[in-house]
């Protein structure tokens, strides 16, 4: 029979996993490593008096790292299981699982190189040109990807939009957020006129069953996965050679307004990053692009 923590500590590893898959878009392998890391790490804490793993501090997670290192592992399998890690604490936040991440002082040597993937404009603007907007879905797919690059939206946020979250005359919508949070993010003009096109003569002819934004060919709310198949296929559609996931939108939106200027504490607000940290990721991509333009135009680059 298996322990009170055992099976606490399972049912957030899942979560994460889900999480992993859907909301970062990470491969199956990955989410599988991460996953055998923290079963790892949960059985290293059994005994420890813990009611999950989530009640790990940073002492416990010294005391793991010390263990693995003598274990004879690779640098980059050490490396990998730090960032399960540093990767499941941080999500246990975001959630408000946890108040403080137990993993914060702990340095990750990749962390300057795991930047996420970023499309061009030039591909955002051909992502956009796929669907067929003279039909009802072909609608629907164009204002997805103008939603979620309009306005950065994760994909779990998404999918939970109803018609009444969104004023298409002041140009704003609202979204739930992570641990319920309500944020309010400005949607630009070319976004609206796509939303308000769906809702006069896309969205009703699919005929939806509730008062959702965004629903599939028999007029029920639009999945999580659903999303990500859409995405997925107007990528291919585009011949754009990445990988791009409902959570790409998410970081060209961030990563075109840093690059344009913006503050990082309003990018914050509009991301709904409960911390600014998680935010400066976005400091190292505008870095990454200052590099690659200083070495082109530089002299002696």
């Amino acid at each position: 029979m298996k322990s009170l923590y055992k099976t606490k500590s399972e049912t957030l590893i899942k979560q994460f996993n889900e999480y992993l898959r859907v909301e970062r878009g990470l491969a199956e392998n990955t989410v599988k490593a991460y996953s055998r890391d923290l079963s790892n790490f949960m059985d290293f804490l059994e005994g420890k008096q813990l009611e999950s793993i989530s009640e790990a501090g940073h002492i416990d997670i010294a005391e793991y790292l010390a263990y693995i290192r003598k274990n004879n592992l690779s640098s980059s399998t050490i490396d990998r299981k730090t960032d399960s890690l540093r990767s499941f604490y941080r999500f246990l936040v975001s959630e408000r699982l946890i108040l403080n991440d137990p993993t914060r002082l702990i340095e990750s040597a990749r962390s300057w190189n795991k930047l996420p993937g970023v499309l061009s404009i030039e591909e955002i603007n051909s992502l956009l040109d796929q669907p067929d907007i003279s039909k009802p879905l072909g609608m629907r797919d164009r204002v997805l990807v103008e939603i979620m690059y309009a306005a950065g939206l994760r994909v779990s946020e998404l999918v939970e939009l109803k018609i009444i979250d969104i004023n298409t005359e002041l140009g704003y919508l609202r979204c739930l957020g992570k641990g319920n949070k309500e944020r309010v993010v400005p949607v630009g003009s070319k976004a609206l006129e796509m939303i308000k096109e769906y809702l006069i003569n896309g969205r009703p002819k699919l005929h939806p069953k509730d008062d959702y934004m965004l629903v599939n060919y028999m007029g029920a709310k639009l999945t999580r996965d659903g999303v990500r198949r859409i995405i997925q296929n107007l990528a291919k559609s585009a011949k754009i050679n990445k990988k791009v996931t409902p959570h790409t939108l998410r970081h060209c939106f961030a990563t075109h307004l840093l690059e344009r200027g913006a503050d990082l504490r309003s990018l914050q607000e509009m991301l709904g990053h409960a911390d600014i940290s998680t935010t400066q990721i976005y400091t190292h991509v505008n870095s990454k692009m200052l590099k690659e333009v200083h070495q082109k135009f530089h002299p002696r680059g």
